[in-house]
């Protein structure tokens, strides 16, 4: 667990690269069009909280570099969205999100298209 280091008037504050992953990864998902941050295609709830607890690989990866974040997330989008535009409004809410919350300046937002989410079936038109 990597930490960023602060000092304060009062003493210092750490801040983990955990945090800062969960803080990009709940910015993320602010944005239409995203499903899920996940590494692969969309999973029941069940399947995606034992890959978690194993840990398998994480959905969201952040590496700091002379005090800079460089942050990697994967994501599932919805069918129909305009992956470019949306891909654009992840990364500048990601970086805003982190920077405001935390101090930390993030260099790079990378993303990964993981996967793709099944467009609900209409039970009307069945």
């Amino acid at each position: 667990m990597d930490m960023q280091n602060m000092d304060l008037m009062g003493g210092s504050l750490q801040i983990s690269t955990e945090v800062i992953a969960k803080i990009a990864r709940c910015a993320a998902l602010e944005i239409e069009g995203v499903a899920e941050v996940s590494c692969g295609r969309q999973q029941s709830k069940k399947a995606k909280e034992l890959l978690e607890m194993v840990n398998i690989q994480s959905p969201v990866t952040v590496e700091m570099r002379e005090g800079t974040a460089d942050i990697t997330l994967n994501l599932v989008v919805r069918f129909g969205t305009c992956i470019p535009v949306m891909a654009e409004k992840v990364q500048k809410n990601v970086k805003n999100a982190v920077q405001n919350m935390t101090r930390v300046t993030v260099s790079r937002v990378n993303l990964i298209i993981a996967g793709l989410a099944a467009e609900p079936s209409d039970p009307a038109a069945e």
